[in-house]
This record gives C-alpha cells, sequence and structure tokens, in this order.
C-alpha cells in the first residue's frame, strides 16, 4: 500500500462554531480515532486533495504537532449541494490489529465469453477486506481469463493470502453478458 504524508494542526475547540470558522479558512476538521484518545486536528483543503480524489488507498502518515500516527482514511463527508469535504475521519492502524476496509478490484485477462462475442462487465469496483495494514494490497486481482459467455464470478469463489472478504459470497464482481450479436449467433447454430 502506498503512504502518503499529512501535516495536521491540533484543534482546540470542537463546537459547531469553530467548525464553521474552520471552513471559512479554507481548512477541514479531522478526527483520529482508534488509539488511546480521539485526536481533533484540522487540515487544510489543497493538503488532502490527492488523498481524496483519487481510487487508490492509502496508508498515512499523520503528523499532528509532532506527535506521528499511523492511520487510514475511514469516512468522508461532502456537503449535499456545494459538494465540498466538511469532515474526514481517520482511523489509526496498529501492527497487532486487523483492520477493515475497502480495496479496488482490477480484472485481468481476456475472458472466453468476450472472445465468443460477449460483454465483460465490472459489477463490483471495491471488496471489503479485513486483514493487517501490512497485508492489504493496493488492489485485489482477480483474473477473468475462464469466464464463458454468460457466466459470472462471485466472491464465494475468491481467496486472498491474510485476508477476509467481507462482501457477500454471493455478491457478482464480474459477468460476461449475452449481447445481441452473440444471441444472433447462437440461434444461428442451432
Amino acid at each position: 500500500m502506498k503512504t502518503f504524508e499529512l501535516k495536521g494542526v491540533d484543534r482546540a475547540s470542537v463546537g459547531k462554531k469553530a467548525v464553521k470558522a474552520l471552513r471559512k479558512e479554507g481548512m477541514i476538521p479531522c478526527v483520529l480515532y482508534g488509539g488511546e484518545k480521539n485526536v481533533n486536528f484540522q487540515v487544510s483543503v489543497g493538503d488532502v486533495r490527492k488523498l481524496i480524489y483519487t481510487p487508490e488507498i492509502f496508508l498515512v502518515a499523520l503528523e499532528v504537532e509532532g506527535v506521528a500516527y499511523k492511520a487510514i482514511l475511514k469516512d468522508l463527508q461532502f456537503h449535499p449541494v456545494k459538494d465540498n469535504v466538511l469532515h474526514i475521519d481517520f482511523l489509526q492502524v496498529f501492527d497487532d490489529k486487523d483492520v477493515v476496509m475497502e480495496v479496488p478490484v482490477k480484472l485481468e485477462g481476456l475472458a472466453e465469453g468476450v472472445r465468443m462475442g460477449g460483454k465483460l462487465s465490472q459489477e463490483l469496483r471495491k471488496l471489503k477486506v479485513k486483514g493487517n495494514y501490512n497485508n492489504i494490497p493496493e488492489r485485489l486481482v482477480v483474473n477473468v481469463e475462464k469466464l464463458g459467455l454468460g457466466k459470472t464470478i462471485q466472491v464465494g469463489a475468491l481467496s486472498y493470502d491474510n485476508l477476509t472478504i467481507l462482501n457477500s459470497v454471493n455478491n457478482v464482481v464480474a459477468a460476461v453478458k449475452l449481447t445481441r450479436a452473440a444471441r444472433g449467433a447462437a440461434a444461428a447454430k442451432k
């Protein structure tokens, strides 16, 4: 997993008025959970832009007032109309504790069903996994080469070392769907 370095400034007041004033200054209020105590801090919008607006996942090397933490991005809150970031939650990670996070899925290979005229469809973009943060990869690779026409790959068919997939085993990750041309070719053969 890639590392993203972020510096935050401790915030003393944590009320509605204080948060509103922060946002007017171009700052985002943040909270770090999971440690001995919660840490309230603030970051500028520009500092977190590359962390938020990307499909990739990061281990955040966070520094607040000289104290270093390892964390992952847990939750984001956006303004419903303006789409500004209102609040960010981080979860502190430790070497001896497992974390739950969503990891992007990458399909690999040319499916047999696509060669026969079908269309490959990726139904799940991310999978929720549980494991030590050191074992979580940047993306989960799913090989679709043996996927035939009209067939699917479900979560239950996938397994990764040192990771537990938390999605329902019946969820479809990828499918090769029949197209009109493929249906016509199948009807012509009969």
